[in-house]
């Protein structure tokens, strides 16, 4: 699948579209510092360049990937989110990165939530996981607030990460789960809106 032909999402504040070169930069400035922690880096120039290149690679081979988060007005990069399953991944999984200078705005959310809804309805996804570093709170909480759940009965990827188990669409459809997300982001939507507690996605 060409890149011009993986197909966009757009939110309220936000557009997801496929991995460009031009978006490379923020991309690499991100997993070549300590944001990548907890996904395997920070990562060499060369490094970060051969998992850029299997960014827009992925959605080749599976059909399906990461899409890379715009803001809906300046048209700068957030971060990413999507779906993602690499060789010898126990099943696909939803993925998210949000450069550490767009931080606690609210745009994981956001943008999660619209993948996960696509990958549902247009791509007739049944279930999915995250796998995340257990030392990743900010993620582990991200995913609480999708209402993933921790299933340690599911295969792990390397015995090292915790596997969050997220709703099913039968679980999400008209729920009060999903009209709470939706009122979380309409939240971060209201520029006088100052979130408590923890600096979250």
């Amino acid at each position: 699948m060409a890149t011009q032909n993986i197909p966009v999402i757009e939110t309220n504040r936000l557009v997801l579209r496929g991995p460009e070169p031009e978006d490379y930069p923020n991309f690499k400035a991100t997993f070549t510092s300590y944001r990548a922690r907890f996904m395997g880096g920070p990562l060499n120039d060369y490094e970060a360049w051969m998992l850029y290149a299997a960014e827009i690679g992925h959605w080749q081979i599976r059909g399906f990937g990461m899409w890379m988060i715009h803001d809906k007005i300046t048209d700068e990069t957030c971060g990413m989110a999507g779906g993602w399953q690499p060789a010898k991944w126990p099943q696909a999984e939803i993925a998210w990165v949000i450069w550490p200078g767009a931080a606690g705005h609210g745009y994981a959310l956001e943008a999660t939530h619209a993948v996960r809804a696509y990958l549902y309805k247009q791509m007739g996804w049944s279930e999915a996981v995250s796998y995340i570093d257990p030392k990743n709170l900010d993620s582990i909480r991200l995913a609480e607030r999708l209402g993933a759940k921790k299933d340690t009965s599911a295969p792990s990827i390397d015995g090292n990460d915790a596997v969050y188990r997220h709703p099913s669409p039968a679980q999400l459809n008209d729920t009060q789960l999903a009209h709470g997300i939706d009122m979380e982001i309409s939240h971060y939507a209201d520029p006088l809106f100052k979130p408590k507690g923890w600096a979250i996605d």
